[in-house]
């Protein structure tokens, strides 16, 4: 991805515009960004911005960090495995300039790893030799990572920090769009905004059915910059795969337009080991287990994964229902204080050997258990930010209502809600929580769908839906009679 398709993809610019900037710098020359500001589709300040976030195309093999002999291993795996015969190939797959990757095949040739098979048109293929098929045969057997180049250790931890999620500052009316579906009010709005800029340890905590999932995830609308993850990290010699298809979500870039000037613009890509994501949201729930917060070595393929806790690093890392995972609350907890606390994590390798990265990334326990059940006062000091997800107030609660029978075309009279209001807190003896009106209408929707009529609401399909919403308690008689 250039720096032109990555501000169309950040919206920075238009198409229009670079259309016209490109027009530009094929009269004047120049750079292409240079030439967007000339136009005033950008202010100098942002593109020096953009130009300073985007990872540097390494320009020689020792500029990767990686040495020489682990590049060519890595490429001699990815030709034997993926059977890739000319060097655009191999470019694509292990994500190096062209000048690096053709210094690897120059000296694949010289050791006889690979021979030149000739000239298809104007592309040169090239194969294995026997000699090259025994070189990856050996070095899978150590690890079948075949994948692109990995980056250093220090460079993945020196870019943690550059692009940290307290870097995106964070403002109400961000809060009040990522919100605009649900019914909060204001006050709410401001006691999340300070919680989310501070970039530290959340707690969302409340009765069931009131939204602290949704409230939780709705924060993924509002760290929606652009941030950079490698594919891979070396460490100490070792694997550690980092992007991750299922949890990221990468930056597609615009398609490039058929001019020229598109095409000439090799100074403003960068280092393609790095993958452009919008920042990362990454929900686990009771699942989760200690195991899961430690690197994970696959012996039988040769390398790491690493922790979900690592892959949600410039981004939000949220534990829905704490309290409710195999392993007890304090336990989770003990595993976090460090992070919290000094802002680095500790891993460490089958090989014993530990290392550190700084743990950039928000913290937000979202559960429905009595925070004084969950930990005692010292770990509750540790969570700067207690947020309480309460019970909506009786005209949240009927606003909830009306908008959820709109969205599902439902009539509702205020005879009616009043009807299922009284029916909810005085017959069933329940708090209003917000989950009830999506409950009860998807309930009526149920039943017309069934009896073959428009939904509307009678006294049958509340009466069905509340039996539904809870259950009857069984009797000491009924209990006897069983």
């Amino acid at each position: 991805m250039r720096l032109s398709e990555l501000l169309i993809s950040t919206r920075l610019v238009t198409q229009a515009d670079m259309d016209r900037a490109m027009a530009l710098q094929q009269d004047q020359g120049g750079a292409l960004g240079d030439q967007l500001v000339a136009i005033g589709a950008l202010p100098a300040g942002v593109l020096e911005q953009a130009r300073s976030q985007i990872p540097v195309e390494p320009a020689t093999i020792a500029e990767t960090g990686i040495f020489g002999t682990e590049l060519l291993t890595l490429l001699i795996k990815l030709i034997h495995s993926a059977r890739l015969e000319t060097i655009t190939q191999y470019i694509d797959a292990i994500k190096l300039p062209p000048q690096i990757v053709e210094s690897l095949v120059q000296s694949a040739v010289s050791r006889n790893l690979m021979v030149a098979m000739g000239a298809s048109g104007t592309v040169m293929r090239y194969e294995l030799s026997e000699q090259g098929r025994n070189w990856a045969q050996e070095a899978m057997k150590a690890s079948v990572y075949a994948g692109p180049a990995p980056v250093t250790l220090s460079d993945f931890c020196a870019r943690t920090m550059a692009q940290k999620v307290t870097n995106q500052k964070v403002s109400f009316a961000d809060v009040r769009g990522a919100l605009a579906g649900y019914d909060v009010t204001d006050d709410f709005i401001k006691q999340i905004g300070p919680a989310l800029n501070s970039g530290r340890a959340m707690l969302l905590y409340g009765p069931p059915g009131n939204g602290k999932t949704t409230i939780a995830q709705s924060f993924s609308d509002v760290f929606n910059s652009i941030i950079y993850i490698p594919y891979s990290v070396m460490i100490d010699g070792q694997i550690m795969r980092v992007f991750d298809q299922s949890l990221h979500t990468p930056i597609t870039p615009p398609p490039a337009p058929a001019s020229s000037a598109y095409t000439g613009l090799r100074r403003e890509q960068y280092d393609a080991r790095w993958v452009a994501i919008r920042r990362p949201f990454i929900v686990t729930g009771g699942e989760l287990t200690l195991e899961m917060l430690d690197l994970r070595y696959d012996a039988a393929t040769g390398f790491y994964e690493a922790p979900l806790h690592i892959k949600a690093l410039g981004g939000c890392f949220v534990i829905d229902d704490f309290g409710r995972q195999i392993v007890s609350p304090t336990t989770l907890l003990n595993r976090w204080i460090v992070p919290m606390e000094s802002r680095v994590d500790y891993l460490k390798l089958h090989t014993g050997k530990s290392f550190s990265i700084p743990f950039e990334a928000m913290l937000i326990f979202s559960t429905n258990i009595d925070p004084e059940d969950l930990m005692d006062g010292a770990f509750l000091r540790r969570l700067p930010y207690k947020i309480e997800v309460g019970a909506p107030s009786l005209e949240t609660y009927k606003q909830i209502f009306r908008n959820v029978c709109k969205k599902a075309g439902v009539p509702l009279s205020e005879d009616a809600l009043r009807f299922i209001i009284h029916k909810v807190t005085h017959e069933k003896g329940l708090e209003p929580a917000a989950y009830h009106a999506r409950f009860i209408i998807d309930q009526v929707v149920a039943i017309a769908k069934f009896m073959n009529h428009a939904p509307h609401i009678d006294l049958f399909s509340i009466d069905y839906a509340l039996r539904n919403l809870k259950v009857r308690s069984q009797t000491p008689n009924a209990l006897s009679q069983s």
